[in-house]
């Protein structure tokens, strides 16, 4: 068994590469029982223990991560854990892949690729809301879907933003951090949320017309990064059905009656499948709300592991 580290699953993924192979996943009949979330009670902050098995023909996976919010204090990251690949015949173990990286990578390739159904065509400005581990991912995998003009980088603390957009900028990504988040939301096309707060950050009366809101963060029903209206005002799709009653934003609008859960339009495995209709006008407000899917984490390991041994993606 490999035993593939951060370093490695870089190595192994690009932005379209992680976006090719998640496409494929949500075309195929995959098995993913329900996640399992558990709360870890902690002095620093209550920690969450995630489990998410998924398999498909070929391949087994099991994730297994923690998020510690008092890690920050102890000098460690947030996020710990791995992704156990095995044969789905025997039951062999394949390979067990740094989770946190192997994460970063999935979430931000499924809302590159549910934006190629949802954001128009023409989108050119994008706004990151929230500069912590996983949004420069975010904004990469949006970078290589299309040509951005203008990115702006909005956080509660500026510095962390300033810091992104200085480091993005030398990669040669038109990068600025801003202050003014309802000024930036408006003037964006396409708006990204990573962000692990709990009261909401985006407005629906500050999305103007056309534009595409993508919420990756709220993984739990104490946290929202839009508001009721924001949802109200779009058409609305989720990663898989999980986040109509799990995570924040849509779960919590759904359990609210704030909206119908027969209002939510359709999935990524519905978009990629041909099934389901994207967007349909130039001035439609979507939203794409994910929860993280254990079909990614196996889309992502296969193709990490496939790339260590030299087989093709």
């Amino acid at each position: 068994m490999k035993v593939l580290s951060a370093a490695e699953v870089d190595a192994a993924l690009t932005p379209a590469r992680m976006v090719a192979a998640l496409a494929a996943a949500f075309r195929v009949e995959t098995t993913t029982p329900p996640r399992h979330l558990h709360t870890l009670p902690d002095p620093a902050g209550d920690a969450t223990l995630l489990l998410m098995p998924a398999w498909d023909a070929e391949h087994l996976v099991v994730k297994v991560l923690t998020l510690h919010p008092g890690n920050a204090a102890r000098g460690l990251a947030t996020f710990q854990g791995g992704v156990l690949l095995s044969e789905r015949a025997t039951g062999l173990p394949l390979a067990l892949v740094d989770a946190p990286r192997l994460t970063l990578w999935r979430t931000a390739g499924a809302s590159a690729l549910a934006a190629r159904y949802l954001a128009r065509p023409d989108t050119s400005r994008l706004l990151m809301v929230g500069a912590g581990a996983l949004a420069p991912f975010m904004i990469r995998a949006h970078a290589a879907e299309r040509p951005l003009r203008e990115i702006a980088i909005w956080n509660r603390r500026p510095d962390p933003a300033r810091a992104l957009a200085a480091s993005l900028a030398a990669e040669g990504l038109p990068a600025r951090a801003v202050e003014n988040l309802e000024a930036a939301a408006r003037a964006a096309d396409l708006i990204c949320c990573a962000t692990l707060s709990e009261v909401p950050l985006v407005r629906g009366a500050w999305l103007a017309p056309g534009t595409h809101l993508d919420l990756v963060g709220a993984f739990t029903p104490q946290m929202r990064e839009a508001d009721d209206a924001a949802l109200q005002r779009a058409s609305v799709y989720v990663d898989t059905p999980d986040a109509l009653a799990k995570g924040g934003d849509v779960a919590v609008a759904v359990a609210s009656g704030a909206l119908a859960a027969e209002a939510v339009r359709g999935d990524l495995a519905g978009l990629c499948r041909g099934t389901v209709a994207g967007r349909s006008r130039p001035e439609e407000i979507t939203v794409f709300k994910s929860v993280g899917a254990a079909l990614e984490d196996l889309a992502a390991a296969v193709a990490v592991w496939r790339h260590a041994e030299g087989r093709a993606a």
